[in-house]
């Protein structure tokens, strides 16, 4: 489908790619991942044809269609079902001509091609992906115009998903989406027919919907099978054995160096000492992988204040007088407490969180706080009220007016701010960094309650992971709005759900948050077709019990895939470690001579066994899905 061959490209000073080569093969989901500014979306752009390489070539199968998510969101007065629809060129030329032609041949030919391209579903199919994305039958039928920058991107998206390209090219999907939306677009991907390549720094998405990583970095592009979980481990032995071998090569440098030494002016050795020198010349190097280090999140220990932090008595909040947003809130804060809130855009998440940081005062009831509490909120649009010439270090400073300059740039190294970036402008940064002020800023006065609203959106894998340990090793209380299920499972314990106007505890935990909204989607389908909700209630416990029944063998047969190949793994692991060791490449003997054979020939039939054992996983993997999307 897709072959990338020795490209190279810089911007600026700065090299990019450096003789890359890589190739998709048709069908395949593969995510694309590297640290930001890395060149992710910069491949992308070359993929599309937008810019094209300095040297080497990318070359895409003939007559394959290729899909991307524009920069300009769709507007206008059409409906957004409509936007959708129209979206397909070929579809509504299709029907434009079935209504005016008059050759029976063309007419024929039109209908035949209608059919194949699923025309009598295509209505049906915009509105399952927008339902996805978080618009009911009321919302789709609303002018595209009507809505936000970020809503009309997940229209946007809706068009990419609902043409169904060859090529499905998407750059970070999961930024315009919450919860519900990532988990749709999860299950969208891995049943889509066709070949995919997303970047995304979004684990869980990265774990559940691709079969493929390409890592980028040096300028390089290599590929690993599985999702990223997988992709981390592997990468993580490669840079065991290259060590191991770099160990290896070493000490044998070191004994032809004290053979050379020793023998060099033995008359009787002189000829083996100088073809030793000459084996010194052509040993190269061995390059180790460098684990890029991550800058950390330190978080200022806040003062310890008694439990509740904040407490809501039938509190009502709202931005118009007689429209409020939530009503009858009865909850409480505590300062330990690591809350995740649930519901899909629109509920009134960000309402609750702007109410609880007094941005928003409530229309009736009480919200009692405790009088010594500092809250701290960061939220992606604060990104925006950054100032764009001053610097990190005009930021901070202004906040500390009584600092000398010394403890204000420690404050913002502790942020991964040093000397390099914090006098540069804020317009110059890019939104990871952007968004490591934001935290600076919002941390500043040691907060007791840190209320985060969708804080990931601009960071890399590995920043999310340093995020994650910022937060659970922060002493005070947090509140977070995410779409990042890894981020929420790992930090959160309580979930609360905003849904019909309230805010209340949820028993369970994410995958029974996915379960409740398959529910409440099957009620309201149900309900459409004028049965009973407690039959509908019934039938859908049934049914899934069914549907348990029916995919476990498969989901065995993946289980098993997954055992056998971690076997292998472990095995070919130690026989690699027995083969870095030293020791074994001592005084040469037929003994060693053998053993080394024996092993070499172990390790090979290992790695055959094991891309063996990956392709029986695959098809077991890809059964599975397909399983459960029917």
């Amino acid at each position: 489908m897709l072959h990338i061959n020795d490209i190279t490209f810089r911007i600026a000073d700065r090299l990019l790619f450096e003789e890359a080569t890589v190739a998709v093969p048709a069908g395949h989901k593969v995510g694309l991942v590297g640290r930001n500014g890395a060149g992710k979306s910069t491949l992308l752009r070359m993929i599309l044809k937008e810019i094209g390489p300095e040297s080497g070539e990318i070359n895409i199968q003939q007559t394959a269609t290729v899909g991307h998510v524009g920069q300009e969101a769709p507007g206008g007065p059409q409906s957004l079902l409509q936007t959708v629809l129209s979206s397909n060129k070929e579809l509504t030329s299709l029907l434009a001509e079935a209504e005016t032609a008059t050759d029976p041949n063309r007419i024929a030919e039109v209908h035949t091609r209608l059919a194949d391209i699923g025309a009598h579903s295509a209505e049906a199919r915009a509105a399952s992906i927008l339902a996805g994305l978080g618009f009911d039958a009321e919302a789709q039928s609303r002018p595209c115009s009507s809505y936000s920058g970020g809503w009309r991107m997940r229209v946007a998206l809706a068009c990419v998903l609902f043409n169904e390209p060859d090529l499905l090219l998407l750059d970070e999907p999961t930024n315009y989406l919450d919860l519900e939306g990532v988990m749709w677009l999860e299950t969208f991907l891995r049943t889509y027919p066709y070949t995919v390549i997303i970047v995304s720094h979004d684990r869980d998405l990265l774990n559940k919907a691709v079969t493929h990583i390409i890592h980028l970095e040096n300028g390089k592009l290599n590929s690993y099978t599985g999702g990223y979980d997988r992709f981390e481990e592997m990468r993580r032995e490669q840079m065991e054995r290259q060590m191991a071998l770099k160990s290896k090569q070493e000490a044998e440098r070191r004994h032809i160096e004290a053979f050379v030494e020793r023998f060099r002016y033995k008359a009787s050795k002189a000829k083996q000492a100088q073809s030793r020198v000459k084996a010194l010349e052509r040993m190269k190097p061995i390059a180790t992988m460098l684990q890029s280090a991550t800058v950390p999140f330190n978080f200022p220990k806040p003062d310890p204040l008694s439990s509740p932090l904040i407490v809501l008595e039938e509190a009502t909040v709202g931005y118009e007088a007689d429209k409020p947003v939530l009503n009858k809130l009865d909850l409480r804060v505590d300062m330990d407490d690591r809350i995740a809130l649930l519901g899909a855009n629109g509920n009134g998440k960000s309402t609750f969180a702007k109410l609880l940081s007094d941005k928003l005062k409530p229309m009736d009831g009480k919200v009692r706080k405790s009088r010594k509490l500092e809250i701290g909120y960061f939220a992606q649009h604060q990104l925006d009220e950054l100032m764009p010439k001053a610097s990190p270090y005009d930021h901070l400073a202004k906040m500390m007016p009584d600092a000398i300059e010394a403890k204000v740039r420690a404050r913002l190294g502790s942020f991964g701010f040093g000397v390099d970036k914090a006098d540069r402008p804020v317009e110059s940064l890019s939104g990871g960094e952007k968004a490591r002020l934001m935290f600076a800023i919002a941390t500043f006065k040691k907060p007791q309650l840190l209320i985060m609203d969708e804080p990931t959106n601009h960071l890399d894998v590995d920043s999310r992971e340093a995020l994650i340990h910022a937060v659970n090793n922060y002493d005070g209380a947090v509140l977070l709005i995410s779409h990042d299920r890894h981020l929420v499972d790992a930090c959160a314990d309580r979930l609360w759900l905003v849904e019909g106007g309230n805010v209340k505890r949820f028993d369970g935990d994410l995958d029974d948050y996915r379960r409740h909204l398959l529910a409440l989607r099957a009620g309201e389908r149900a309900e459409k077709r004028g049965t009973k909700t407690a039959d509908n209630r019934k039938a859908a416990r049934q049914s899934a019990a069914e549907e348990r029944k029916r995919l476990a063998p498969l989901k065995k047969a993946v289980e098993k895939a997954e055992a056998h190949i971690e076997e292998l793994e472990q095995k070919i692991k130690r026989l690699e470690q027995k083969l870095a060791d030293p020791k074994l490449y001592g005084p040469a003997t037929a003994n060693n001579q053998n053993r080394v054979t024996e092993l070499q020939k172990t390790l090979g039939n290992l790695k055959t066994e094991l891309g063996e054992a990956e392709a029986v996983w695959m098809s077991a993997e890809e059964t599975y899905a397909e399983a459960s999307a029917d």
